[in-house]
């Protein structure tokens, strides 16, 4: 099996769990925090949906600076409404899908940089930054959504195996 095949097949499955929560989102919780320094609920799930577009950027490039000299910085997608949400999550989902099956193995090896302000904060091979930084980056923050859920005393689908909510 091909490295892009097996990212594939681990996007699928983590697409559909994303999906499954996003989907049970309260939109007049959205601006809900758990905390003063923690993420909205609503920036929290779009942070989830755009996390795979960056893995797209990962395949296509060598570097991003998300703080360019001389230049805007880079600024996340803000939350309009959990339809958009899954939107974008679908639309992301299906570009890194399509830039995987595109990618060869020895395309997962072209080192690749994080920058800021023209600062390199570190670099990897691809390999590492989309199982680092994109795959591993995205089940964190899907956990940090189910805990705010769960404040939000929201039902949770089941992920990687049964909930604790019953009939689900």
């Amino acid at each position: 099996m091909s490295l892009a095949q097996a990212f594939s097949n681990e996007l699928d499955h983590e697409l559909t769990l994303t999906r499954q929560l996003i989907a049970v989102l309260p939109e007049a919780k959205a601006t809900w925090q758990p905390h003063a320094k923690s993420m909205t609920l609503g920036v929290l799930a779009m942070h989830l949906a755009d996390c795979f577009e960056w893995g797209v950027d990962t395949l296509r490039t060598t570097e991003f600076d998300f703080a360019p000299i001389g230049a805007p910085p880079w600024q996340p997608t803000p939350f309009v409404s959990t339809a958009a949400t899954l939107e974008r999550l679908d639309h992301n989902g299906a570009a890194l899908k399509a830039a995987l099956t595109a990618a060869g193995d020895a395309d997962f090896f072209v080192p690749w940089s994080l920058k800021q302000g023209g600062n390199t904060l570190f670099t990897m091979p691809r390999v590492a930054v989309l199982r680092s930084m994109i795959f591993n980056h995205h089940i964190h923050h899907r956990g940090q959504f189910t805990v705010y859920l769960r404040l939000l005393d929201v039902a949770l689908p089941a992920t990687y195996g049964p909930s604790a909510d019953a009939g689900i």
